[in-house]
């Protein structure tokens, strides 16, 4: 890909980005431009070949995309700095910020520009991400170097804006959600006679290969459940216990519980 590459914030996503779009190929390293006020926490991202800067309208003119990574109130300071270098023939704007619409960052530039709207989770700092995507204004071109994009940096999904809150429950929150149920196993797997670290490489790997098996195979979760509840069997009675404990009920009234706090 030819296109160069500006990244407005050097924080954990924004370098997670850059790190991975370099490491996947997608990008040669000097074709990526990152930024950050304290310029000297990214040398590391400069011995590697990719530009550094704090000045943002200098990673703008040198960039085609822009992926604007910094904090929800630092948006229209940011977006106001760098709106009189976006062009419309040239540029698109994409933001990976949390709770930020199209239309509010539209106000802000005040002019047609292309945009895009994506919301990834951490596991983006091992090219493992869940990466949802909304945009508006773009053509099929641009459409599709953005999917190329992240899924350099894990698997994409379309969607609605209008779902974007939820996008980031069940994607984002949902890794917090993953690790809370691993971490539970590991308790109890001390509890069953393991050591800490044995029990978290069996936990792990276990909740790794049961996502593998739905999207690798396409399978529905309870036609892999079928699979191992065997008549009077130890996992049907554990998962019988877990759901008179209220386990499926406290997952989903925790996922509509951040969606709610969300949308405040």
């Amino acid at each position: 890909m030819n296109k160069k590459i500006a990244i407005i914030g050097g924080g954990n996503l924004g370098t997670s980005i850059a790190q991975g779009l370099v490491n996947s190929g997608f990008t040669k390293a000097q074709h990526i431009i990152i930024t950050k006020r304290n310029i000297a926490t990214l040398k590391p991202m400069e011995k590697q070949g990719i530009m550094i800067s704090s000045d943002n309208k200098e990673a703008v003119r040198f960039a085609d995309f822009i992926i604007l990574a910094v904090k929800p109130y630092q948006v229209e300071e940011v977006i106001g700095g760098i709106k009189n270098e976006l062009k419309d023939k040239k540029h698109v704007l994409c933001s990976v910020v949390t709770g930020v619409t199209i239309e509010q960052m539209q106000k802000i530039v005040a002019k047609k520009i292309p945009m895009v709207r994506a919301m990834p989770n951490t596991a983006i700092a091992i090219q493992e991400s869940m990466t949802c995507i909304s945009a508006t204004s773009v053509d099929g071109e641009q459409l599709k170097y953005v999917e190329d994009l992240f899924n350099q940096l894990g698997r994409v999904v379309m969607i609605d804006e209008k779902l974007m809150n939820a996008a980031t429950v069940l994607g984002a929150c949902g890794t917090a959600y993953a690790m809370r149920y691993i971490r539970a196993n590991i308790q109890g797997g001390i509890e069953i006679g393991f050591d800490a670290a044995t029990a978290s490489l069996i936990a792990a790997q276990t909740v790794k290969g049961a996502a593998d098996l739905l999207l690798k195979k396409g399978a529905h979760p309870e036609q892999e459940i079928d699979k191992v509840t065997t008549p009077r069997g130890c996992t049907i009675a554990g998962l019988n216990e877990m759901e008179h404990q209220g386990f499926s009920s406290s997952l989903i009234k925790g996922i509509i519980t951040s969606y709610e706090k969300i949308g405040e």
